[in-house]
């Protein structure tokens, strides 16, 4: 029986992950192939939470960007979680897997409301945890919420899915001559401004020492290596652990 690193994991899922070749809304090919990787790691033990962000539906920033009141275009943002949310719980529910949605804005007839001890019993418990709406306030972003999450359930990594193997020193899609990091520092990030996670994410992780491991999500079987303890993408934590 394998024995997994990591006991309690919180992956952290862009919505543009879930859009595949689509240029818009959810690839349903994708998705089942994302929670049948979650739950073979369930199967080995492990408690899983998500937090799913909404750009493939609406981003806040861009909406902002052109014009409407950052707010709204945030709450906006927020809600286009909820349906990446409902629609990775259906999606694990008819495979048999017991899942809950709790919403950082109330909406009692979709989702639960947040509330840390009910997230972690149900953890306990064996069910996956989607935690949807981010951090529940605008100009904060799912990264962040990300990160508070993670601490607030006592995760001992965050898992953050991207569409590249790692950290580079410039976008390896633009930039043939960019370099992996295999591990890196907080203040790394901060000081050379990767594109890791935002800086408020990266600063909350720093002072309360919890690892990120940033990983290809397209590659299959990713999810459970990391959970095992293979070396997979980068590894991003405090200089004293470097």
């Amino acid at each position: 029986m394998a024995n997994p690193r990591y006991k309690r994991i919180l992956l952290k899922l862009s919505g543009e992950a879930l859009l595949g070749d689509q240029k818009y809304g959810i690839d349903h090919a994708v998705l089942d192939a994302i929670t049948s990787e979650v739950q073979e790691v369930c199967s080995l033990g492990v408690e899983v939470a998500i937090v799913i962000g909404g750009g493939n539906i609406f981003r806040g920033i861009s909406g902002a960007a052109k014009g409407m009141e950052r707010a709204s275009a945030d709450y906006m943002g927020m809600l286009a979680t909820v349906m990446n949310a409902l629609a990775l719980q259906n999606i694990l529910e008819n495979k048999g897997t017991v899942t809950r949605v709790q919403s950082a804005i109330e909406m009692r007839q979709l989702a639960e409301t947040y509330i840390r001890r009910r997230a972690v019993r149900h953890l306990e418990k064996g069910r996956i945890v989607i935690f949807a709406a981010g951090t529940g306030n605008p100009y904060f972003t799912t990264d962040t919420a990300a990160a508070l999450r993670a601490m607030e359930i006592g995760a001992d990594v965050i898992m953050k899915a991207t569409k590249v193997d790692g950290v580079y020193s410039a976008d390896p899609l633009k930039d043939k001559t960019a370099t992996k990091f295999d591990r890196l520092t907080y203040i790394d990030v901060l000081q050379k401004d990767l594109k890791v996670m935002d800086a408020t994410a990266i600063s909350l992780c720093m002072d309360n020492n919890l690892p990120i491991i940033v990983f290809n999500l397209t590659t299959p079987g990713n999810i459970k290596r990391i959970v095992l303890g293979e070396q997979v993408g980068t590894l991003v934590i405090g200089r004293d652990h470097a």
